[in-house]
């Protein structure tokens, strides 16, 4: 399996990708690949590497938004840092009416990720923020985000949670996911489970709640799944990171699909 199969090698690369999604009526979720900034230096060479992808996504009318991750950020280095960092890129895709998104990470980066987050909302910032299903503090953190005016990207979650049964998981999905359908707040859920998604569209569809949500998918796949929603009238987005730092993304990636193979599933086609 190829890493061109997950990631894309440069900007221009995810762009163009970008470009055809839309045309499909997908929106795309764009991802500097690098995690664990090592110093201030090179953290901030990826706070101005996302302000120019967003800058360009800007200029050329892409429907897309930026998803950053704070140990790209120096999460590991500094979080003071770490943290004004993130709300340089909230501040930058605001101004250029950019969508701004922060991806969650291992379980001891869960606090700093959310305490930062509500730093740049109480500046006034709009941010996404993914919250893992297969953490036993999710409720909680959930609650937490529709109080502070989160947006919520809900996934299963790809490090290491708290349970990794499948079943128990996807109980976890329908529960959060029941929860944010009582409100009326927009929402995104990462899932290639077939079970899943074809719970979560009738479900919202019966609530009569199909604008509320939108599908999100990875690049790699799903192709056929995604194409097919978005053509129903779906809100259908696809992540799409690019960068020559691809390895651990990758790696996550060839983890997920071992484990789908262990259990005897498949993604979505």
């Amino acid at each position: 399996m190829t890493a061109e199969r997950w990631a894309l090698p440069d900007v221009e690369a995810a762009l163009a990708r970008c470009a055809a999604r839309n045309g499909q009526g997908i929106r795309c979720v764009i991802d500097v690949l690098g995690e664990e900034a090592r110093d201030h230096d090179q953290a901030g060479r990826f706070v101005d590497a996302y302000a120019a992808v967003a800058r360009t996504i800007a200029e050329r009318g892409h429907d897309a938004s930026i998803a950053v991750k704070p140990t790209a950020l120096g999460a590991h280095v500094d979080t003071v840092t770490s943290e004004r960092n993130l709300c340089r890129i909230a501040r930058t895709a605001a101004e250029m009416g950019i969508g701004f998104e922060v991806d969650m990470e291992g379980t001891p980066l869960v606090d700093h990720t959310i305490e930062s987050v509500l730093v740049c909302v109480d500046d006034g910032l709009p941010v996404t923020l993914a919250l893992q299903a297969y953490l036993d503090r999710t409720p909680d953190d959930l609650e937490l985000a529709l109080d502070a005016g989160i947006s919520v990207r809900l996934v299963k979650g790809a490090y290491l949670g708290d349970t990794t049964e499948h079943g128990e998981i996807a109980d976890r999905f329908r529960r959060l996911v029941d929860r944010l359908l009582d409100g009326d707040a927009p929402f995104a859920v990462g899932t290639h489970d077939p079970t899943l998604i074809r719970w979560i569209t009738k479900r919202a569809g019966a609530e009569g709640a199909a604008d509320q949500l939108e599908l999100s998918f990875l690049m790699g796949l799903a192709d056929g799944t995604k194409e097919r929603l978005a053509a129903d009238g779906w809100r259908v987005a696809e992540y799409i990171p690019f960068g020559r730092d691809a390895r651990a993304y990758v790696l996550r990636r060839e983890r997920y699909l071992r484990a789908l193979e262990h259990e005897g599933l498949e993604p979505t086609p």
